[in-house]
């Protein structure tokens, strides 16, 4: 195992009635900023738990941060921080809002020009405005997390960033709030978690076993309770269990002490950014593609990942991670997510454009080796064709 360090300071309120305890979270005297997206909290009654419970605090909104947030939007409300003095900010909505909040806060109290923060990985960050959340769309983690993705149109752009000070104080996870998501958004939150965990499990063996085995776990429980989500989108244990999962692929616990990869995210983030695929949709495409152009590199996990959580234990190692990387990709298509660039109506001409992207973001030596140069992004993309 390799040397780390683990910090969490987030705390989680769990289960059904807790959005009522965050007046016990947020300062009694706080200015408060409530950020959402497009308003579906004002149809499921989130909004209404939230203004309750926040009481008689001062509470501005700010509404409309996209599903993929972006820059111009985040300045905005940045600024309408600063303007009101606001000293608490609270995301209620899925990961895209958590992110957004995320780059609120840094950059509401950032004296330079916000594209630093994104452009140099959130290094600049020296303060934030403290904030929480209210997880309505679990998937990608960010209400445990300290990372976040802020895409900018005007540069065709998708871009990581994150800081210790971006932790959520508190983050609300009520399974009830899940009940009415339509189904595209079911099935991005079973693949972007699953995926999660790919990119920190699927590596190379360092002696981590306890780290193997909760990634494992994770992987075997949205396998199993993945299709009941869809089938059963008011089963309570069913939801509670899908957004714990989403919370656990990525809040650092199953990523301390390992090598992890990454590059699956850093090229989807580009499909994204140029042609607008969901995310978890973006992933579904490129990993299965990404683990057959490197299977050599990735062998012994692969294997491990074949017997453990497919339990394939016959062939050869080869035929073991084959067949383990078949029955991921039609995990995926069973849930009703595309695995290749042409089932979203794009063809082979968005490759070198694709390409072009990562070498302009700098995204030349990806993986865990950072041996994923741009001709091996190349091959994956083209295993992902069709």
């Amino acid at each position: 195992m390799n040397n780390f360090s683990f910090y969490n300071p987030t705390k989680i309120l769990f289960g059904e009635g807790q959005i009522a305890k965050i007046g016990k979270e947020v300062p009694e005297n706080a200015r408060v900023m409530l950020a959402y997206g497009g308003g579906s909290i004002k149809k499921n009654g989130v909004y209404d738990q939230v203004v309750k419970a926040l009481g008689d605090r001062l509470v501005s909104e700010f509404s409309g941060i996209e599903a993929n947030p972006e820059f111009d939007t985040l300045c905005r409300a940045a600024e309408q921080v600063k303007a009101e003095d606001i000293d608490f900010i609270l995301a209620a909505g899925g990961g895209s809002v958590i992110d957004g909040v995320k780059f609120i806060a840094a950059a509401a109290r950032y004296d330079g020009d916000p594209w630093d923060i994104l452009t140099k990985g959130g290094k600049v960050i020296r303060s934030a405005v403290p904030f929480g959340s209210v997880l309505t769309l679990p998937a990608t983690g960010s209400e445990m997390n300290s990372g976040s993705v802020v895409t900018r149109a005007e540069y065709k752009a998708k871009l990581p960033f994150g800081s210790p000070l971006l932790y959520p104080q508190f983050s609300v996870l009520d399974p009830v709030t899940t009940y009415t998501l339509p189904v595209r958004q079911v099935i991005n939150g079973v693949i972007d978690p699953f995926t999660h965990v790919m990119e920190q499990y699927l590596t190379y063996p360092v002696g981590a076993h306890l780290q193997d085995r909760l990634a494992e776990a994770i992987l075997q429980t949205l396998i199993e309770i993945g299709p009941e989500a869809l089938a059963q989108p008011e089963n309570y244990e069913v939801r509670a269990n899908v957004m714990w999962c989403a919370t656990m692929a990525l809040n650092g616990l199953i990523g301390a002490g390992v090598p992890q990869d990454w590059s699956t995210h850093m090229i989807g983030h580009e499909l994204t950014a140029l042609y607008g695929l969901d995310h978890a949709q973006t992933l579904a495409v490129v990993l299965p593609a990404n683990l057959r152009v490197r299977k050599a590199d990735k062998m012994p996990k692969l294997v491990q990942y074949a017997e453990r959580v497919w339990h394939i234990t016959e062939g050869s190692d080869d035929e073991k991670a084959e067949a383990a990387i078949a029955k991921t990709e039609t995990f995926f298509r069973n849930l009703g997510a595309g695995t290749r660039i042409e089932d979203y109506d794009l063809n082979a001409e968005v490759i070198d454009t694709i390409i072009a992207q990562l070498e302009a973001h700098k995204m030349v030596k990806l993986g865990e080796q950072q041996d994923v140069t741009p001709e091996v992004s190349r091959k994956i993309l083209e295993a992902a064709l069709r």
